[in-house]
């Protein structure tokens, strides 16, 4: 199994491509579903979720093919993917796929306007929190759908068709917002969603959908109006880039020290998480090219932070953040509002040397002890790249195990550190 080896204690400088947003790509590619023309992505990443969610529309019978750079086209402008579903071959997500990606439960509403039935394993368990599958359920019910529990399974038909109709959400849920959404390109009427995820990844997939066709107002705001139609066409899209990764290189130039231009990133996207990156001592500056991220010489403030809801402090950041304060001078509150267990972290920044004391939903971290390299295990997708943060700072080696949570979110990590100092490799084995 591959690990990650990490000698701290260099700056990192030069030029760091952001990607394009995993958390965008994954539902652009089921919006695939919902037409038997071509859906064409550009800027998709190239990440271990991508290639499995490849393989659950495969099953569904969506052909798709990948082409290569284009001319004046940059590094990080990603895969071109080409998606058909010209015909739904299957419409069971079976639990085998569904089991790896909690993502793919979303196929069910594109399945269902499309072919008027689905049956999609439940998604099971989840390492940062139960997210439940509630919303969806009776969101699709507020479509019309009949929705049984079958062996493990969500077995949901609309004989008839979807048909309009107004969904309020009791919280706020990418995830159901994105899938109610698709679902009601295809219903009759309008359907109004009201409590809906306001993320840039929505607003996104409504671009995209818009292309294809539908009729969508007010996504980016907490009411969206869905006017059904009877076909999406063929359309273009350009996946936007990954707020996270952004947000997680910035960190990890203040953790270390240095100046890196993140070309390509959009500070619309995360103006928060950039305003509590500010605030422990960073310099940030939004350029033509993105943006660049210096700390010279200068010691790192305290902060006290919520997670929020977009346009809030990312739970997605959230390890992030902790990794970066644990070398501030003073103590540091961060409050986790989103998932009910997504500190998981903290017992292995502890093995680095960090002090850090959880009450609930509040983790205090005491920072200015320096960090000394350590065996950690990674624990999530999130949680793994703060223990790549720590090591950049820590003293002697750090070793991250348990990497393939990174390959899931993070394309060419350890590449882009090291093209700017970093002293990093995968060792395999």
């Amino acid at each position: 199994m591959d690990r990650i080896r990490i000698t701290g204690g260099r700056p990192l400088n030069g030029t760091i491509p952001i990607s394009g947003a995993k958390n965008a790509a994954l539902p652009l590619m089921i919006a695939s579903l919902l037409s038997d023309q071509t859906l064409t992505l550009s800027n998709v990443p190239n990440l271990a979720d991508v290639a499995l969610l490849k393989r659950i529309l495969g099953n569904h019978g969506v052909d798709y093919a990948v082409s290569g750079k284009r001319r004046g086209e940059v590094v990080q402008s990603g895969e071109r993917l080409a998606l058909t579903a010209a015909e739904i071959v299957d419409t069971t997500a079976p639990y085998d796929l569904v089991s790896r990606m909690r993502a793919s439960f979303w196929v069910i509403g594109p399945l269902l306007a499309r072919m008027h039935e689905a049956r999609v394993s439940l998604p099971g368990g989840c390492a940062i929190g139960t997210r439940p599958v509630d919303f969806f359920l009776s969101g699709l019910e507020q479509l019309g759908a009949t929705i049984d529990v079958d062996g493990g399974y969500v077995v949901a038909s609309a004989p008839g068709g979807l048909a309009g109709g107004r969904v309020e959400f009791p919280g706020i849920s990418v995830g159901a917002t994105h899938t109610i959404m698709m679902a009601a390109t295809l219903a009759k009427g309008e359907t109004m969603i009201e409590n809906a995820a306001r993320e840039p990844e929505v607003r996104d997939l409504a671009d995209c959908l818009t292309k294809m066709g539908a009729t969508i107002d007010g996504a980016g705001t907490d009411t969206i109006r869905v006017q059904g139609t009877d076909r999406l066409v063929a359309a273009e899209h350009a996946v936007l880039p990954d707020r996270i990764e952004t947000g997680t290189y910035a960190f990890a130039v203040a953790a270390a020290g240095g100046e890196v231009l993140l070309q390509g990133a959009r500070g619309d996207l995360l103006q928060k998480a950039l305003d509590v990156l500010s605030q422990t001592g960073a310099e940030i500056s939004q350029t033509n090219d993105g943006i660049r991220v210096s700390r010279r010489g200068t010691g790192l403030a305290p902060v006290d932070v919520v997670t929020e809801p977009f346009p809030g402090f990312p739970t997605d950041l959230q390890a992030q953040l902790m990794a970066l304060v644990t070398g501030a001078g003073g103590c540091s509150r961060i409050t986790e509002t989103i998932f009910e267990n997504r500190f998981m972290h903290v017992s292995e920044l502890a093995r680095l040397g960090a002090d850090i004391r959880l009450d609930g939903q509040t983790a205090t971290v005491h920072g200015g002890t320096p960090l000394k390299g350590a065996q950690v295990m990674a624990t999530d997708l999130r949680a793994s790249v703060s223990l790549v943060i720590a090591g950049l700072t820590a003293e002697g080696e750090t070793w991250v195990n348990r990497v393939y949570h990174l390959d899931r979110g993070f394309e060419q990590l350890e590449q882009k550190l090291s093209a700017c100092g970093a002293d990093i490799e995968r060792v395999s084995g």
